[in-house]
């Protein structure tokens, strides 16, 4: 009983210990070292912020819902592996691809349905769609788009906003980022921050 009991106390010693080290200690030491310039922004999960109010993240893209969609004012994102709808939106609880290959022929019909859609959207040709506008990527969370799928969306946009396509376009590069390094990835633009400065440009 006696080095039940030695035992059963140095256990609890050690739980004590262990709790106050990794659920306390280490914990703030995490947080205090993401209060450090150039890496809370990171640690804060990017969000961004209007008038003091949390919009969205410009890590997670989450595709906007028009009111009317015969109306419709939104850039779009990529589509999402997990939506319920061709082109979503998608649910930002959950990420992942579809892992379907490009010789499955459910993922090749749901290609053509989107490519058929984006097409009668913006009123253009099929032809005109480019890749990224009806693939999912492999989060099914992009906040951005190719260059040319914000060019696709221009005009629409400017006729459903009364903002011009030149200053349209003006704002897809203002919130294009170039290539890492000048050699790494493709330009990209972050969709989220595209329709605020949209919207921004209506008033």
């Amino acid at each position: 009983m006696k080095v039940l009991f030695k035992q059963t106390v140095a256990g609890f010693k050690l739980l004590l210990v262990m709790t106050v080290l990794t659920g306390i200690l280490y914990p703030l030491g995490v947080w205090a070292v993401a209060r450090i310039p150039g890496l809370s922004d990171n640690a804060e999960g990017s969000v961004v912020y209007r008038n003091g109010q949390a919009v969205g993240s410009s890590l997670i893209g989450v595709d906007p819902v028009a009111k009317d969609p015969a109306h419709d004012p939104f850039f779009h994102n990529r589509p999402s592996a997990g939506s319920k709808d061709p082109l979503g939106p998608g649910d930002p609880a959950t990420s992942g691809g579809s892992n379907k290959g490009t010789a499955n022929q459910d993922l090749l019909a749901l290609v053509k349905e989107r490519q058929d859609l984006i097409a009668k959207r913006e009123g253009v040709p099929a032809s005109q769609v480019p890749a990224d506008a009806v693939t999912a990527s492999a989060s099914g969370l992009d906040p951005q788009i190719s260059p040319a799928y914000a060019e696709l969306q221009v005009p629409r946009v400017a006729r459903e906003t009364g903002v011009s396509q030149d200053e349209v376009r003006k704002l897809v590069a203002d919130n294009t980022t170039g290539r890492g390094l000048g050699v790494l990835g493709d330009p990209a633009v972050n969709v989220l921050q595209l329709n605020l400065a949209v919207a921004a440009a209506r008033h």
